[in-house]
C-alpha cells in the first residue's frame, strides 16, 4: 500500500472535504501536464529504496489553492496534511513553490503523484511519476556440491532488484578468464578435476555495488601417483622413499616390500602419511633393507601403485625398469676371467 490513507473524519467534515475537492479539481477536468500558461511539476523522480523523494510543483501569484495527491488520496492541501503516513512532510508552500517530501521510500510508494492548483477558478494539474530503485539481492543460490569427475553440474543463482539485476557466473581460478555464464543458470557437462573450486555469482543493476556469493564445487577422482623415485643410500645411513599422489578424496597409502605389507611401528621403519604424499623412512639402512618397494594409493574411486628401489651406492640401477644388481657381483666375476686369460 503506497502513500495515502486519509484521516477518518466525521460525516460533516467529509461533506466539507467533498466540497473542497470539487472546488479544487472539478469533475470532467482531465489531468494535464506541460500547460504553457502554467509551470508544470518535475519530470520523473528516481530515488533508491530507503532514500527521501522530494516532489516539487512550481506556482505563481495566480494560484489560490494547491494540493498534492497520490492516485485518489490527498496528501497535502495547502498547509493541511490529509494523510496518516508520518513519512510525508511539507517542505515548502511559497508564492513560487509547493513541495512535499516522502522519507524512507519503499517500492510501494512508486507511481504517479499529482500537483493540483486553482487559478482564477480554473483548475490545473501536473503529474510526476516516482520511480523507486532497489539494490540487487541474491535470494536463492545452489549449495556446495561434490560430484565425481565426468558428471554434470547445474548451478542456480536467483536475484531481485529494480531494475532487474544482471547475473553472471565466473570460476575463481588462476586459469579462468572472464565470465563463463551470463545467466541465472550455469551448466557444466562432463566436469573435470581442473574445473573444481569456487564459482562466484554476481548480481548487479548499477543501483549499488554488485552483490556476490560463492558455491564450492568439489570434483572427486581416483588417485594418480605423480612422483615415486628410487633412492641410493649407504649401509648405516638414513634413507627415505617418497610417494606423491593427488586424489579427491585424499588417498590412503600402503607400502609393500615384495609381497609383504610394511606396518607402522615396524623396527627401524617409519611410515608417515599425509593428504598428498607418503614417506617411508629407514633410520639405519642395512643390507636386508635393499630391494623393491611398492607404494599403493587408493580411495573409494579406485587405486594405483608405483614401484621404487632402495639400493646401495655400488648398485647398478635401471630407473625405467626398476631392475637392479650389485656392482660387486660384476667385479667378482671379472677377476677369474682375467686370471684365466693370463694363463693362455
Amino acid at each position: 500500500m503506497g502513500v495515502g490513507g486519509c484521516l477518518a473524519l466525521p460525516w460533516r467534515c467529509l461533506v466539507v472535504l467533498c466540497l473542497r475537492l470539487l472546488f479544487l479539481v472539478p469533475a470532467g477536468v482531465p489531468v494535464r501536464s506541460g500547460d504553457a500558461t502554467f509551470p508544470k511539476a518535475m519530470d520523473n523522480v528516481t530515488v533508491r529504496q530507503g532514500e527521501s523523494a522530494t516532489l516539487r510543483c512550481s506556482v505563481d501569484n495566480r494560484v489560490t489553492r494547491v494540493a498534492w495527491l497520490n492516485r485518489s488520496s490527498i496528501l497535502y492541501a495547502g498547509n493541511d496534511k490529509w494523510c496518516l503516513d508520518p513519512r510525508v512532510v511539507l517542505l515548502a508552500n511559497t508564492k513560487t513553490q509547493y513541495s512535499i517530501q516522502i522519507q524512507d521510500v519503499d517500492v510501494y510508494d512508486e507511481g504517479p503523484y499529482t500537483c493540483s492548483v486553482q487559478t482564477d477558478n480554473h483548475p490545473k494539474t501536473s503529474r510526476v511519476h516516482l520511480i523507486v530503485q532497489v539494490s540487487p539481492k541474491i535470494t536463492e543460490i545452489s549449495s556446495d556440491i561434490s560430484i565425481n569427475e565426468g558428471g554434470n553440474v547445474s548451478l542456480t543463482c536467483i536475484a531481485t532488484g529494480r531494475p532487474d539485476p544482471t547475473i553472471t557466473w565466473r570460476h575463481i581460478s588462476p586459469k579462468a578468464v572472464g565470465f563463463i555464464s551470463e545467466d541465472e543458470y550455469l551448466e557444466i557437462t562432463g566436469i573435470t578435476r581442473e574445473q573444481s573450486g569456487e564459482y562466484e555469482c554476481s548480481a548487479s543493476n548499477d543501483v549499488a555495488a554488485p552483490v556476490v556469493q560463492r558455491v564450492k564445487v568439489t570434483v572427486n577422482y581416483p588417485p594418480y601417483i605423480s612422483d615415486a623415485k628410487s633412492t641410493g643410500v649407504p649401509v648405516g645411513q638414513k634413507g627415505i622413499l617418497l610417494c606423491e599422489a593427488s586424489a579427491v578424496p585424499s588417498a590412503d597409502f600402503q607400502w609393500y616390500k615384495d609381497d609383504k605389507r610394511l606396518a607402522e611401528g615396524q623396527k627401524g621403519l617409519k611410515v608417515e602419511n599425509k593428504a598428498f604424499f607418503s614417506r617411508l623412512t629407514f633410520f639405519n639402512v642395512s643390507e636386508q633393507d635393499y630391494g623393491n618397494y611398492t607404494c599403493v594409493a587408493s580411495n573409494q574411486l579406485g587405486n594405483t601403485n608405483a614401484s621404487m628401489i632402495l639400493y646401495g651406492p655400488g648398485a647398478v640401477h635401471d630407473g625405467n625398469s626398476g631392475a637392479w644388481r650389485r656392482g660387486g657381483c660384476v667385479w667378482l666375476l671379472a677377476l677369474p676371467l682375467a686370471q684365466l686369460a693370463r694363463q693362455f
